[in-house]
């Protein structure tokens, strides 16, 4: 889907990009990330057609830190998808290139795009859709865990679509290795897919840190609203959504989930485990007799005027300036509040 196109989607320069130019001819704009566009391409010598992200590094956008931070996030992005190649369900780095200026990340083109635009136009799906898109994920999943890496921002807009609706993970800027045992404490990722561990290391000092285990919460976040058309965890005031996360706070309620079977209920109840060593692995979740069922409910039947309900606020940032309605920071107050 082609976007309209603003001041902040210019081209490089030739001077500026010139061994992209020289390989590729960009063409429309069809997707943006916090500091990023990305764009169709097509491949001057075949006329195959990519995507490529194109990251602009320059003192007039980003501050000193900013810049470092963008070129590390994406050294680490191109690592790890260099090392995750080959498999069917992540998106493939095609190719990859860095000047003074601009990073450049070309990818293959998913024409379906985000997984998160055929929920808004589907609002539901049915269980045997969600079945074959949420096994492809885990298998994702299981496949980045079993490398000692962690993606932290798995939600419907990373999920991308191809012609045959296949899914393909995508946007590996906050994944990181991860070794058996380690810890992070970073907070980033978006707040309705956030797990409460995520949450409670932000705001005490003195806890032990979370893992891959955040992954799986996200899944969890991911099924539901497949399944519901709305995410488990909302709440207009974000602070008052931060609580429900952190309580594990969320309701099959009428009329979403009346014609759902109780076994993928289950599944979502042991992904959505407050306590991060309750909570399904991967492998485990593949082994749920929710996929061992060759049958699926009938599609869930709706009124017109029911709609997909809410977009979740976007990523926190640790990459370039602050939309408007993201922010990474949690205040003291806001601690005291969450954790009564």
């Amino acid at each position: 889907m082609t976007l309209d196109v603003g001041p902040e989607d210019e081209l490089p320069d030739w001077a500026a990009a010139k061994e992209f130019y020289q390989k590729y001819d960009p063409k429309d704009v069809i997707g943006r990330g916090v500091s990023s566009v990305v764009r169709r391409c097509v491949h001057r010598a075949t006329g195959h057609e990519f995507a490529v992200k194109i990251m602009e590094v320059t003192a007039e956008r980003l501050s000193p830190e900013q810049l470092e931070e963008v070129r590390e996030a994406t050294r680490r992005e191109t690592h790890i998808l260099r090392q995750v190649a080959g498999h069917p369900h992540i998106i493939t780095l095609i190719d990859s290139y860095e000047s003074s200026s601009f990073m450049f990340l070309v990818f293959d083109l998913m024409r379906k795009g985000e997984l998160f635009d055929y929920l808004t136009e589907k609002v539901a799906l049915s269980e045997k859709e969600t079945r074959s898109i949420m096994r492809s994920l885990l298998e994702a999943v299981s496949f980045l865990h079993a490398n000692n890496i962690v993606h932290r921002d798995l939600k419907p807009e990373n999920i991308l679509l191809d012609d045959n609706m296949q899914i393909r993970l995508s946007d590996f800027g906050f994944s990181c290795h991860l070794e058996p045992g380690e810890k992070l404490r970073e907070l980033c990722g978006t707040p309705g897919y956030l797990a409460p561990e995520i949450l409670k290391c932000s705001m005490d000092e003195t806890h032990p840190g979370y893992g891959k285990e955040v992954d799986l919460w996200a899944c969890g976040v991911i099924l539901f609203t497949l399944l519901a058309g709305s995410p488990p965890f909302w709440h207009r005031r974000q602070i008052l959504m931060l609580r429900m996360i952190m309580e594990g706070q969320y309701q099959f309620s009428s009329p979403e989930w009346d014609d759902r079977s109780s076994t993928v209920k289950d599944l979502i109840s042991r992904l959505l485990q407050v306590d991060p060593e309750a909570r399904l692995t991967a492998e485990q979740a593949l082994q749920h007799p929710f996929f061992e069922r060759c049958e699926g409910s009938q599609p869930w039947n709706l009124t017109p005027r029911q709609r997909f309900r809410h977009r979740p606020p976007g990523p926190f940032p640790i990459m370039g300036p602050e939309e408007e309605g993201d922010s990474a920071a949690i205040t003291e107050d806001e601690a005291v509040l969450v954790l009564g």
